[in-house]
């Protein structure tokens, strides 16, 4: 199928359409499945009346929706030979919790072929994962874990923010001949923006910068970077933000062009710090830009501490745009 034909877009959006970025992602995976008759998706309860949060509901070919037992390393083994075979798999996983199941598969399998065929072997696998709050999810559906995902070499890592974002991410991800992990939280879904109706693609590895400033440099991920904009609009604060879209490969120039601009670095990002992405780009900027910092790289992420149920204690465990808004200030007093 010509992929080729599919018009990649450098991210301005076009046309006046507004729809919501679950309608958005479901567009792009009946789309592709339109477009190309090897796209079909598996996972467990991929097929049920809830259609994935709605994201999979009211397809064209619902024939190729195929929901899987509770097997998950077994379910990712027939994904990955699927792709060997000359298919699309896209697998879609209700929590990313439940892909700790599929790692040998991942790690050792999925993320290793095309390295250990000398690329002589495609594995056009995208894998889709949703992360978020809510109802209490606690410990074991809480995770975010994207920062263990691009610490393998052969992998891929998308982290959309947007519906303009996440339909022409996903395009770009079932192109791929590479395997791509395609995180999703769930709290974007609702969210609304210019979406154009006709299939494109966003180029991988070129991040956004999605509110301009010249007094900090605020790199955040997924739905960081939405609350980093809403904190920043707020108090109209002089901070540039940065959404690299894809972790992996990261648009290290985009990061550091700003750093060098700014002179200082906040990284955000939902996930766990030790060895988590904030610390990574600090480390970027650390290495890379020391010269132009003018004060310490910081970051802000979860705390070093399993997801606690309670809804009291959630309030107290998760960032948040007024988390990050003070976070700022903070900074800024400093300068």
């Amino acid at each position: 199928m010509p992929w080729s034909r599919i018009p990649q877009s450098q991210s301005k959006v076009d046309g006046d359409r507004v729809i919501s970025f679950m309608d958005s992602i479901r567009e792009a995976i009946d789309q592709a499945m339109i477009f190309d008759p090897s796209v079909f998706a598996i996972g467990l309860d991929v097929d049920d009346k809830f259609g994935v949060f709605g994201s999979m509901m009211d397809m064209t070919h619902p024939e190729r929706i195929i929901g899987t037992p509770i097997s998950e390393n077994a379910m990712m083994g027939v994904a990955l030979g699927a792709a060997l075979s000359g298919m699309r798999p896209v697998y879609v996983h209700l929590r990313v919790d439940f892909m700790m199941l599929t790692m040998d598969q991942i790690v050792n399998y999925v993320a290793k072929w095309r390295y250990m065929t000398h690329g002589q072997v495609k594995v056009p696998l995208v894998i889709r994962a949703v992360i978020g709050r809510g109802w209490g999810s606690a410990a074991q559906h809480s995770g975010t874990l994207h920062s263990m995902f691009a610490h393998i070499p052969g992998l891929k890592v998308m982290m959309p923010s947007t519906p303009y974002n996440v339909k022409g991410l996903f395009l770009a991800a079932v192109k791929e001949d590479y395997p791509v992990i395609f995180i999703e939280h769930r709290w974007l879904y609702k969210n609304t923006g210019h979406v154009p109706p006709e299939m494109y693609t966003l180029p991988i590895g070129k991040g956004e910068i999605m509110r301009e400033g010249k007094r900090l440099t605020v790199v955040a991920t997924s739905i960081a970077a939405i609350d980093a904009v809403n904190a920043c609009e707020q108090d109209d604060l002089d901070v540039e933000v940065i959404d690299p879209r894809t972790l992996k490969p990261l648009d290290e120039n985009l990061i550091l062009e700003s750093v060098k601009k700014t002179g200082r670095l906040l990284a955000v990002d939902y996930d766990f710090p030790v060895c988590g992405f904030a610390a990574e780009v600090c480390a970027l900027a650390a290495e890379k830009a020391f010269k132009y910092l003018k004060a310490p790289v910081r970051r802000l992420t979860f705390p070093e501490s399993s997801v606690p149920a309670s809804g009291v204690l959630e309030k107290a465990f998760f960032p948040s745009a007024e988390k990050i808004g003070a976070r700022i200030k903070q900074i800024l007093a400093e300068a």
